[in-house]
């Protein structure tokens, strides 16, 4: 077993929004037996406020703020033993501090969608991501944090099926 797994049981999926952090993050905790934890519905649920809501009322600054609650948290219930899937939130990962937070704390994975796949899983669905409201600035956001995401521990392509997705971190060499 990896090293960072031994001292921290906990996965943290990184990659843009629609990526498929939720969905593989489900399947990869089900078939390992761990705790799953969607960092965004852990704020909304927190906030009692939708992610969209939070952004239009509060800021991006704000949102900021309660994800790295949000993501101590998880860290703090990771090292005290509590194996966990994290799906973090499309952001999480490339905000600067929470990189730090989590470096040592479990693994991360990134799952590397293709720009033309996110596009086709949020189509309709714009509304609920405030950052994919303007198309323009959505793919520059998509460019930008490429590099970030390249700081995972492991990258997988996410472009596939979900379940082929969570294979696929299953057989990677951290669990050897």
């Amino acid at each position: 077993m990896h090293i960072k797994l031994k001292r921290s049981p906990g996965i943290y999926l990184a990659g843009f929004m629609g990526s498929g952090k939720s969905t593989v993050g489900t399947a990869l905790a089900t078939a390992l037996g761990w705790d799953f934890v969607d960092l965004d519905k852990e704020i909304e649920a927190a906030e009692g406020e939708s992610i969209p809501s939070i952004f239009d009322s509060r800021g991006e600054a704000e949102f900021r703020r309660l994800e790295r609650e949000a993501i101590r948290k998880q860290v703090s219930r990771i090292e005290r033993g509590a194996p966990t899937v994290v799906a973090l939130g499309g952001g999480a990962f490339v905000e600067p501090g929470n990189y730090e937070l989590i470096e040592n704390h479990g693994v991360t994975v990134w799952l590397d969608c293709s720009f033309g796949e996110v596009q086709r899983r949020l189509t309709g669905h714009e509304h609920e991501r405030p950052l994919a409201r303007d198309p323009a600035r959505f793919k520059l956001l998509f460019d930008a944090r490429r590099a970030g995401y390249g700081r995972a521990d492991f990258r997988v392509d996410g472009d596939c099926d979900p379940a082929a997705t969570a294979s696929t971190i299953l057989a990677l060499p951290l669990w050897k």
